[in-house]
């Protein structure tokens, strides 16, 4: 044994070493309770937590968002639809730097500044987490092959399939259905954010305003797997959306169309109703403007040429152009002056071709220089003699008339879905104090009395009073909206009762005014016989419109003042720019004893009602007339297979 053996001391050693062992042992054991300890929090205690956390990063919300409701004519033809469009777009979660993307993108698609700045302005606005944002619609299948293949570099990127609105007819329609366009903030704030996620477009204008409750639908929802990129692997579960309700118009699309092409090339309007349900059967109001441009956003060029236009387009004539009616109201101040008691229905004057307040004051001239000698109630309708007009009237005063013409739905709005109508003016005493105007004065009446002055009406107003003299005082609230389309039927474009819609709650909705009941119901066929003469009678300011038919109509021509000429001056037509020339106008309904189409033109600058309006009116009433026939034919065709 050497001396460096007998130096070791095992036993100690073994203590060491055990010592230490057991050290590590417990250090282990520590670290492993540790661990464990780590893996319960996080495994059970923060579970529901962390599931979550990681969820999101691979499992979304999705809003998906529905299908708007479809809008039919009377007869099934659609007016509005949808159309499958691509559009790229941008998850900005998971874009970390925007502003290289958007650069990218611009070297494989052509993206405008103005598409950059409507993009920047949309991502700005209030939305859903992982909800995407639109870049650029419309794109063509070049542009997504483009955009497929570069995917990997362009993360969050997306292309996307969308159903954007469609107007077959195009500015032909479009003063009549309006039109839908992107959302925006203030647009956003107004309607419930969460049924709106996932949806780009509402109702701006007219019918897609009106019921954008009921065309809008419900969203719904997907629950969709992503990988790191973003891109959906899968759909774990579905809530469908509720397409909105597809509606159906009182329109006739034909009619419409027929009713274009009178007035094609004029400043102009035509509103018909159907006087026994106060459906809107056709409503055109010249020039238009196709609101497809707008469905998508509109360029700045297109929208500055619309807007400079010196026809304006952009104008709604038939619900916002207010123009004095001239002469067409004759009918309702006639009805007024003789319900009220003022004149007997007998009263005559004789008209020397003007009328003085006072012996040798100012002469409110008739249309007539030479004057039309005697003149009785029916022939101051026909004939269209002021003077008669003057004398009656001055001895009612305004407060009568404007009570009469009031009840007729003149001076306010009476439409039940055509949020855009203005009312129009009804003057009074009380409306030209409140104003500023001053006092009334008694000429103020006399060009009340012929529809001239302070007085402005729109051609639906005229329209609408029209229809309540056709039914005789009874009141059916105009409106467009005939029914809803089951879309279970669709295919057989069956059409159900307008009633079972609820459009109680809907905004601006109106109240129908009551019926106009008058003293002596006789008075209505009086006045009426009266328009007919109109038309048909010898000396009928409009009788060169009256021949040729099986069917009586009744009607009033009017000419509106643009300008105003002095007493001395003669109004020459020739002498005058032609903005400045006469508004032409013209009211009827047809067949007089049973009235089916009530009518109203205005032809801006068009001269005499009875030269430019009447035949226009004439021509609808015809071609209403022909359809009628036709549809009968068609019936009788079925029926007899």
């Amino acid at each position: 044994m050497s001396a460096f053996d007998s130096l070791k001391d095992h036993t100690k050693e073994g203590r060491v070493f055990f010592s230490r062992a057991l050290i590590a042992f417990v250090v282990v054991l520590i670290l492993m309770g540790v661990l464990i300890s780590r893996l319960y929090y996080l495994q059970v205690v923060r579970h529901d937590n962390l599931a979550a956390l990681s969820d999101d990063n691979r499992v979304q919300l999705k809003p998906v968002s529905p299908t708007r409701g479809l809008i039919y004519d009377r007869n099934g033809t659609l007016l509005a639809e949808n159309r499958p469009s691509y559009s790229v777009t941008l998850l900005k979660e998971k874009v970390s730097d925007v502003e290289a993307t958007l650069s990218e993108l611009q070297k494989l698609i052509p993206i405008t500044e103005r598409e950059l700045k409507s993009f920047r302005k949309r991502l700005k606005q209030r939305r859903r987490p992982y909800e995407t944002v639109p870049l650029r619609f419309r794109l063509n299948d070049d542009e997504i092959a483009r955009i497929a293949v570069n995917y990997q570099r362009l993360p969050g990127v997306q292309v996307e399939a969308d159903l954007i609105r469609y107007y077959p007819f195009g500015a032909g329609l479009v003063h009549a259905l309006g039109y839908v366009g992107r959302i925006n903030e203030k647009e956003l704030k107004r309607v419930d954010a969460t049924d709106y996620s996932g949806t780009h477009y509402i109702g701006k204008l007219g019918i897609e305003k009106f019921y954008e409750p009921l065309l809008h639908g419900d969203v719904g929802y997907h629950k969709v797997e992503t990988n790191a990129r973003g891109r959906v692997m899968r759909v774990l579960e579905r809530t469908d959306p509720v397409p909105g309700k597809d509606i159906v118009l009182h329109l006739d699309i034909r009619l419409q169309q027929a009713a274009e092409k009178l007035i094609e090339g004029r400043r102009a309007a035509i509103v018909a109703i159907d006087p026994k349900s106060g459906g809107i059967l056709a409503m055109v109001s010249n020039p238009g403007y196709d609101p497809n441009l707008f469905v998508t956003g509109i360029s700045t060029k297109d929208y500055k040429a619309l807007r400079e236009s010196p026809d304006l387009p952009l104008f709604n004539r038939a619900l916002r152009g207010q123009y004095p009616p001239g002469s067409t109201i004759k009918p309702m101040v006639a009805m007024s002056v003789i319900d009220s008691g003022i004149v007997s229905p007998s009263h005559t004057i004789q008209d020397p071709g003007f009328f003085t307040l006072t012996k040798g004051g100012r002469h409110y001239r008739d249309w007539k220089r030479g004057g039309h000698g005697k003149v009785g109630l029916e022939m101051a309708i026909y004939q269209s003699c002021d003077v008669w007009f003057y004398d009656v009237s001055n001895r009612a005063g305004v407060d009568v008339i404007s009570e009469y013409l009031n009840k007729f739905g003149l001076g306010q709005v009476t439409s039940l879905d055509l949020p855009e109508a203005l009312p129009g003016i009804l003057p009074s005493k009380a409306w030209k104090k409140k104003t500023g105007r001053g006092s009334w004065y008694s000429g103020d009446t006399l060009n009340l009395s012929i529809g001239q002055g302070w007085m402005l009406t729109t051609p639906l107003q005229l329209a609408t009073a029209s229809a309540v003299m056709a039914n005789r005082g009874v009141w059916k609230q105009p409106r467009m909206l005939k029914g809803v389309m089951q879309r279970s039927q669709r295919e057989g474009n069956t059409i159900v009762d307008g009633s079972i819609v609820d459009i109680s709650g809907l905004e601006g909705t109106s109240a129908v005014l009551p019926d106009i009941k008058l003293k002596n119901d006789q008075y209505w066929q009086k006045i009426i016989d009266a328009m007919i003469a109109v038309v048909h009678g010898p000396r009928g300011t409009a009788r060169k419109v009256g021949t040729g038919l099986d069917f009586q109509i009744a009607g009033k021509t009017g000419t509106a003042q643009v300008v105003g000429i002095k007493q001395d001056e003669v109004y020459d037509a020739e002498s005058l720019a032609e903005r400045h020339r006469d508004h032409a106008l013209f009211i009827a309904f047809a067949p007089a004893d049973k009235p089916e189409i009530a009518v109203s033109v205005i032809v801006e600058n068009g001269g005499g009602g009875s030269s430019t309006a009447a035949p226009v009116a004439r021509k609808v009433i015809d071609a209403f007339m022909a359809l009628k026939q036709q549809d009968a034919d068609v019936k009788e065709l079925v029926r007899s297979q």
